[in-house]
């Protein structure tokens, strides 16, 4: 079993810091490619919005880009592949969570288009989480002070074929159920 499989079946769900508000881009801006890498991936997620006092209050859309060969040439580079200015994009508007009539059952598609046409696109649900929004939370919330809240990506359930990864010069298209949506192009 790999780590990975490991990790879905484990009690502790896998929680990193993606990025300080600094290194976050939103709508329209262009993330960015990891120079040194030669396969990233988009990575569509639901984001939820956690006040101070672990309350998820609103969610939006996030883009977690991955340097997919940093992650894979060993696990433990995970912070590398992962955590990197314009590597994390947020779109710029937040959906109260008591105005979003399922959360657990929210359609997210993905597009990359490349040169105005489609290079890859896919489509999942949240209804295929395996964890609970509010079980996420606790965990975030555990040991860790959240005085001005955070925010909180929820994980992928579309990952681009390797043979798919993202170039400069792509637009992302992202857009979940009763969210919202975000594009933004990609540089490196």
């Amino acid at each position: 079993m790999s780590v990975y499989e490991a990790v879905y079946d484990a009690e502790r769900p896998e929680l990193f810091l993606k990025a300080v508000a600094w290194r976050v881009v939103t709508d329209g801006e262009p993330a960015r490619v990891r120079r040194d890498a030669g396969n990233s991936v988009p990575e569509p997620e639901l984001a939820l919005v956690v006040n101070a006092a672990g309350d998820i209050v609103g969610a939006t859309v996030c883009d977690d880009l991955t340097a997919r060969d940093i992650e894979g040439a060993n696990p433990l580079y995970l912070p590398q592949a992962k955590i990197y200015d314009g590597g994390c994009v947020l779109a710029s508007r937040i959906r109260p969570w008591w105005e979003i009539s399922d959360p657990t059952a929210l359609g997210i598609r993905m597009r990359v288009m490349r040169a105005g046409a489609v290079v890859f696109s896919g489509y999942t649900s949240t209804a295929r989480m395996r964890r609970s929004f509010q079980d996420l939370v606790s965990w975030l919330c555990r040991e860790l002070a959240l005085p001005d809240g955070a925010v909180l990506s929820t994980g992928t359930g579309i990952v681009p074929p390797l043979d798919a990864g993202v170039l400069p010069g792509d637009t992302v298209e992202i857009e979940i159920d009763q969210v919202g949506a975000l594009r933004h192009p990609l540089t490196d």
